[in-house]
């Protein structure tokens, strides 16, 4: 029986570019693609794929998020994170979050492959010139810090900070979700006060240091994200 895989990556050319590398192999098969977070895991929790091929920073619901929902929903699903964070925060949350392996975007296709391959038989996988033991010294230094204050937010409140730093209103955030526009705006009040942000501005800073939504070259926050 082949390997199956879902692909969760919300440009269209690299998708097919990674679909293309990932089909030449026989016992790998990509059984769905999908181009946003919330998209990722209604198909994962329809398909129950062996692996997810996740990009880090998704539209509608980030893939740390994403990560921690396909392990509770498809707990034989392994993940495998794509991201371009060279940063062991991102790579700690990640594996909390249930991700088998956290891959650079600047891999080649083999290592790709082979991260896959290691996670099918139990193992972890992380790209250089990330390490185990870089990893373990971060958590030793954050286990001397406070609490992580994201962590506080229900799900609910995540989604609305991920659709407000793309830049949605509260109207357009209530329709995405199927909620109230007040609730969508008190929402959005909880995440600004447990999160201690003053402003739209604040915001977008703090989802562009969690990797939640990416920036154009020139800084500015990317409206593709």
């Amino acid at each position: 029986m082949p390997v199956t895989i879902v692909l969760a990556e919300d440009h269209a050319v690299v998708r097919q570019g990674i679909r293309a590398l990932l089909e030449r192999e026989p016992d790998l098969s990509v059984v769905g693609e999908a181009a946003d977070g919330l998209e990722a895991v209604d198909l994962v929790e329809r398909t129950q794929p062996d692996v997810l091929l996740l990009d880090l920073t998704m539209p509608g619901l980030g893939g740390l998020d994403v990560a921690l929902r396909v392990t509770r929903r498809s707990p034989r699903t392994r993940i495998v994170i794509l991201s371009m964070h060279a940063n062991e925060a991102f790579v700690v949350q990640a594996l909390r979050n249930g991700a088998a392996a956290y891959v650079l975007k600047e891999s080649s296709g083999t290592e790709l492959v082979r991260a896959i391959r290691e996670v099918l038989t139990g193992r972890r996988y992380l790209s250089p010139p990330l390490s185990d033991r870089a990893v373990e010294a971060y958590v030793a230094r954050a286990c001397e810090t406070k609490g992580d204050l994201y962590a506080s937010l229900t799900n609910r409140e995540r989604q609305v900070l991920h659709l407000a730093a793309e830049g949605l209103s509260n109207p357009a955030i209530a329709e995405r979700l199927g909620i109230g526009s007040r609730t969508a705006e008190t929402h959005r009040a909880h995440v600004m006060k447990k999160l201690g942000l003053r402003n739209r501005r604040d915001l977008i800073l703090y989802a562009l240091r969690r990797g939640l939504i990416s920036a154009e070259p020139d800084g500015s926050p990317s409206s593709a994200k």
